[in-house]
């Protein structure tokens, strides 16, 4: 089958120096679509071998690949953009498959912000100075070298984009490591770059486990950089890993971000928005507002508000463009969101909506019950560890000094929302908070807004320019 319209089934194939290699005797890994809990194919496990191939392919490529220039990168950007509107629906089919997302989310959010990161990408390097000269010395830009870049399974398609376009607009070589969980859509990626006619070794995609593949290029001498997005643990390994080799460590890490409601905020739209936004994805968001914190004296209302939200939840066959709401994408994040709605109730949460088990209709799928707990206190493992489905907890807090001191207390840094009827109060609670980005009161999404997190949430930056700079290395030239 070819990876051109493959959305499921075999393929024992990587794409490393500008082909296809079939791995026909590496081990199998089973792909399992989450609605049906069916194996619907299986990719071949990379080795440390397969990790060295693609990794001198890149190293090789960097040599005149570092030296292109602005107009070859940016024309080879407009190839992929091109074919990536092109394939979109392919694209939206496999992320249905392989991760369960409804396909109307898929083709409204997953495609096209992930779309988008190209876009934005070309954006900052035509504008980009790559040479600046001061009092007596010149700035030089120049690209880091060889980067592995290692993607989750929650947003495959989109997290891939937010790498490899800054990467390759920077003049950067490739080796990708997408999740072996969600490994389809990536398959469509690599043959999407070798379409557009990148240069051999420019691009190279090792797929398999983490354990193998992921730290084989974390330790890796001749990988330059390595940027990962994913747990915190995996994060912690990755840069053990790095750190023998001194190489750059770009982590976007775990999450679990307040949505902090002052008291002249509109409840009114704000709480569904609110519960949507955390739940969006099936709540498999690093950065989703999981924490709803309000005045103590609207806890009642916010709870009516957040039960009204949750029931308008559609859950179902992700290929149905009715549903809403999908499963969890694999197994063992299922049994990871069931175990923390067990804790919530153990501890003494108020159950507002949801609960432990599949919903009412849905006999198989990893569909989880969307779930409200409220008059959550910030010692329970509910208030403090990332969840990574659609549980809310919504926190009381009495005055805003202790609604910022509840909504920094945690261990994670990476998004946080404010909702108020006046800016500037907003924007003074926003300068407290201790996140790498603040949303207020829902703002659309912006690919130039730079993305990362404070604390165990991760280092450096992506997206906009302030992604595109971590692919970068600055050199300073004395009497330029």
């Amino acid at each position: 089958m070819m990876a051109s319209d493959n959305r499921s089934g075999d393929d024992a194939r990587f794409y490393i120096d500008g082909r296809w290699q079939a791995r026909t005797h590496a081990e199998r890994i089973a792909v399992v679509n989450p609605f049906s809990e069916e194996i619907v194919g299986h990719v071949a496990a990379g080795s440390s071998a397969d990790v060295d191939l693609a990794v001198a392919a890149a190293r090789r490529a960097f040599e005149t690949f570092s030296l292109s220039t602005i107009d070859e990168r940016l024309a080879l950007l407009g190839r992929v953009l091109a074919l990536l509107e092109e394939r979109a629906e392919l694209f939206a089919q496999a992320i249905v498959t392989e991760m369960g997302a409804p396909i109307g989310f898929a083709r409204s959010a997953h495609v096209p912000f992930a779309i988008a990161h190209v876009r934005t990408q070309m954006e900052v390097l035509r504008r980009y100075e790559f040479l600046s000269v001061e009092d007596g010395f010149a700035i030089s830009k120049e690209p880091i070298g060889v980067c592995a870049l290692i993607t989750p399974w929650n947003w495959p398609l989109y997290q891939i984009t937010a790498k490899v376009a800054p990467a390759i607009a920077a003049g950067c070589t490739v080796v990708l490591k997408p999740s072996e969980l969600s490994p389809y859509s990536a398959q469509l990626f690599a043959q999407v770059m070798h379409d557009a006619g990148a240069p051999p070794g420019v691009f190279n995609l090792v797929g398999g486990t983490g354990e193998v593949v992921g730290a084989a290029l974390a330790a890796h001498p001749d990988v330059d950089m390595i940027s990962i997005t994913g747990s915190t643990r995996a994060g912690i390994l990755v840069a053990q890993a790095a750190a023998v080799t001194v190489k750059r460590v770009v982590q976007e890490l775990g999450g679990k971000s307040p949505n902090l409601f002052l008291d002249d905020a509109d409840f009114g739209q704000g709480v569904a928005k609110g519960l949507l936004a955390g739940m969006r994805n099936a709540g498999q968001s690093c950065s989703a507002p999981t924490r709803m914190l309000v005045p103590e004296s609207r806890l009642a209302e916010v709870e009516a508000l957040a039960l009204a939200a949750a029931s308008g939840i559609t859950l179902g066959d992700p290929r149905d463009e009715k549903t809403s709401m999908g499963p969890i994408a694999n197994a063992a994040q299922y049994a990871r969101v069931q175990a923390m709605i067990a804790s919530g109730i153990e501890d003494g949460a108020k159950l507002v909506c949801g609960g432990p088990g599949r919903p009412d209709g849905l006999a198989q799928g990893y569909f989880t019950r969307p779930t409200v707990f409220s008059d959550v206190t910030p010692a329970m493992r509910v208030a403090r560890e990332e969840i990574f489905g659609p549980v809310l907890v919504v926190m009381p807090y009495r005055d805003e000094a202790e609604a910022i001191a509840i909504a920094n207390d945690t261990v994670y840094g990476l998004g946080a929302s404010v909702q108020s009827g006046d800016r500037e109060r907003a924007r003074r609670v926003a300068a407290r908070l201790r996140a790498g980005q603040v949303h207020i009161n829902y703002p659309v999404w912006n690919g130039h807004a730079p993305f990362g997190g404070y604390k165990r949430s991760g280092n450096g930056r992506e997206y906009g320019v302030h992604g595109f700079e971590e692919y970068l290395e600055t050199k300073a030239v004395v009497g330029y």
